[in-house]
């Protein structure tokens, strides 16, 4: 079974690939997703239609993540990243919880920007 650390080295390869339905498979069925920008998103029906919308919105977009650290246990893990944006960078924190292998707890830290 892989690691919180583990899972989270993957979701951050899968992440950049602008296909957000591709993460899905990390995610529990009874998952809790978190980021400011979106609030709260719960069950993995939930998810991936969030995950699609995602896809659909950003795949266009002059933007990508960049992982600055990923650190972690069997259970949970953390990472700290930049959203590399045309009109600006922001700096994250991501917090996970992980069982059986998949995320059951995903949480982003960071002020949203200004529309």
């Amino acid at each position: 079974m892989a690691s919180a650390k583990q899972v989270i080295e993957t979701f951050w390869k899968i992440q950049n690939d602008h296909d957000y339905t591709r993460l899905s498979p990390l995610f529990a069925d009874d998952a809790i997703f978190e980021d400011p920008s979106i609030g709260k998103v719960e069950g993995k029906p939930a998810i991936d239609k969030l995950l699609a919308e995602l896809t659909k919105q950003l795949a266009d977009k002059k933007m990508h993540f960049e992982v600055l650290e990923i650190a972690g246990d069997e259970h949970v893990a953390w990472s700290r990243w930049l959203w590399k944006r045309p009109d600006g960078d922001i700096e994250g924190v991501g917090l996970y919880k992980i069982a059986n292998g998949q995320l059951t707890s995903y949480r982003d830290f960071y002020t949203a920007p200004e529309d």
